[in-house]
């Protein structure tokens, strides 16, 4: 199976990377994190983008915050597909992050999940390796099931209840 990269532009970002690698980890697909900024570190960045393919990986995810140009930076240096996640800071509560994520030019797509959004990072990222992986399928099937099955259940009890 093909391994899932992440990239933070910061530390900070852990807690919103910690929802994406609980989730992979829960289907058992093989992921890397590091820290590499768009600003900072943009040589290493663009190396990894660059390797990546050649070293394994399937699908990129990328977060930042506030200029939030990690995304954009790793997917203009390969054409595995990149999902961005807008990171909340404490200035424009993630829009600007969300913009600059969202506002790719044309030939350079960035997917891109809500600000925050680790998980469905994750899910989207393995969504992407499943077209090639039916264990896989199996697995998201699995969870959409258990997921309307836990809705279900909170309806009955709501109604119940009433």
């Amino acid at each position: 199976m093909k391994k899932v990269g992440i990239i933070m532009g910061s530390d900070s970002d852990l807690p919103i990377i910690k929802k994406a690698t609980d989730m992979l980890n829960s289907f058992d697909v093989p992921y890397e994190v590091h820290i590499y900024s768009a600003h900072r570190t943009p040589v290493e960045a663009r190396n990894f983008a660059l390797n990546a393919r050649a070293d394994g990986f399937g699908v990129l995810i990328a977060a930042a915050g506030m200029a939030a140009h990690l995304a954009g930076a790793i997917a203009a240096n390969t054409t595995l597909p990149v999902i961005g996640i807008p990171c909340k800071s404490t200035c424009l509560d993630g829009m600007d992050a969300l913009l600059s994520t969202v506002q790719m030019p044309t030939g350079i797509p960035v997917a891109t999940v809500a600000i925050n959004g680790g998980a469905n990072a994750a899910l989207l990222a393995m969504q992407i390796l499943a077209v090639t992986d039916e264990e896989l399928v199996k697995k998201l099937d699995d969870k959409r099931k258990s997921d309307a099955e836990l809705v279900l259940a909170k309806d009955k009890k709501v109604m119940e209840s009433l």
